[in-house]
């Protein structure tokens, strides 16, 4: 009997050294050193406009779809194969999903059917990078550009990955990061969101804090703040951000870590794919991952389900991901008609590995032995 978890946080060493350093300022609530020197790192490494740290994905999601202007009876189009947050934050605004497909291979959104999809109400595409694998953005962003359509990069799971060598997050109007536990960056909570047109920075603070100009106040350059537009909370502590700067700080280390892992599933699951027991994911050549998440895809639901139990049985935490938006509940109640070919298919045939930085050579043994008997 094994006990390996899906995913597991990579800690650095230096998370209780900040979060000391943190408490001992007094300074707890957002927008102190922290946060600040998270900021800088982002926009440095990434080459971004400009960052603001938000207390989750979801969190920077919601304030793009806010400085999007969507408004009720505004359609996204959007891939049903993601999480919840992606359709929510536009939702939430009184915004229409209209429901894309994936691809085959990258089980990314496909940009071959965006164009037939776009409306007169059509005001945004949300492309999700899944599992840290870029889309067809030269594809989407010549769409968006021609039809004038605002693009939200959904990236939570996409941090230190790049697209034709340009990082993903920073190719569309937004791009929205989460370090969310299970991702490869983490701080419990906390996401991030990137603002790649300048003319966004200053009412994109305003949103994110309250509907006020405190920011400019931390600058010195107004001598009080006032309520200056409608807006929302969404700064994270202190306390995260010391978090997650030790984290920041170390995201090469972590990143190759994780690819090193990826490459041991490649090589350990290759005989299996070519008996026809398996199929492995796919990576395009114009696009560099993050080894966020190992998954493999079986013949059918049933033959899914069955391997998962099994290893789990084993002490495995082999599982399945997505629930489809558009079949899920709330996605009936939008439209009970939409047909998804291969979300529907991938969906339920897809089984996802333990993958994480700190896995050990023996884990990925027993991982792959078990799979290899359950088979």
């Amino acid at each position: 009997m094994y006990d390996i978890p899906n995913s597991r946080a990579s800690i650095t060493g230096k998370e209780l050294t900040y979060l000391q350093q943190a408490l001992q300022s007094g300074h707890l609530h957002g927008d102190g050193a922290f946060t600040e020197k998270c900021h800088q790192l982002l926009e440095n490494r990434y080459g971004v406009a400009k960052v603001l740290l938000t207390h989750s994905g979801t969190g920077a999601l919601e304030m793009a779809a806010w400085l999007g202007e969507i408004q009720p009876g505004d359609e996204f189009i959007v891939p049903s194969f993601t999480f919840s947050s992606t359709a929510n934050a536009f939702a939430l605004r009184g915004g229409i999903p209209v429901w894309c497909d994936i691809r085959s291979d990258t089980l990314n959104l496909d940009e071959s059917q965006i164009e037939n999809l776009i409306t007169e109400r059509t005001k945004a595409i949300v492309p999700v990078h899944y599992g840290g694998v870029g889309c067809e953005m030269d594809t989407i962003m010549d769409i968006a550009t021609r039809h004038r359509i605002l693009v939200v990069e959904d990236a939570a799971q996409a941090i230190e990955t790049f697209y034709k060598g340009r990082p993903l997050g920073t190719l569309g109007d937004f791009g929205c990061l989460s370090f969310h536990g299970s991702k490869n960056i983490v701080a419990g909570e906390g996401g991030a969101l990137f603002i790649n047109d300048e003319r966004s920075i200053e009412r994109s603070e305003i949103i994110r804090e309250k509907g006020t100009n405190r920011s400019q106040f931390l600058r010195g350059q107004v001598d009080k703040y006032r309520w200056i537009d409608i807006g929302s909370s969404y700064l994270p502590s202190e306390l995260t951000a010391a978090f997650l700067l030790a984290q920041l700080e170390e995201i090469k280390a972590i990143t190759n870590r994780r690819l090193a892992v990826w490459q041991q599933y490649i090589e350990r699951l290759t005989p299996f794919a070519d008996a026809g027991k398996l199929s492995l994911p796919s990576i395009p050549p114009d696009c560099r991952h993050n080894g966020h998440l190992f998954y493999i895809l079986l013949p059918n639901e049933t033959e899914r389900n069955r391997v998962m139990n099994a290893m789990q049985a084993k002490g495995i935490l082999a599982i399945f991901h997505y629930v489809p938006l558009h079949l899920a509940p709330a996605g009936k109640r939008l439209d009970k008609s939409v047909k998804l070919p291969c979300t529907e298919e991938y969906s339920r045939r897809l089984l996802r590995l333990p993958m994480y930085a700190d896995i050990t050579h023996e884990e990925v043994d027993a991982v792959v032995t078990t799979l290899d008997r359950v088979l």
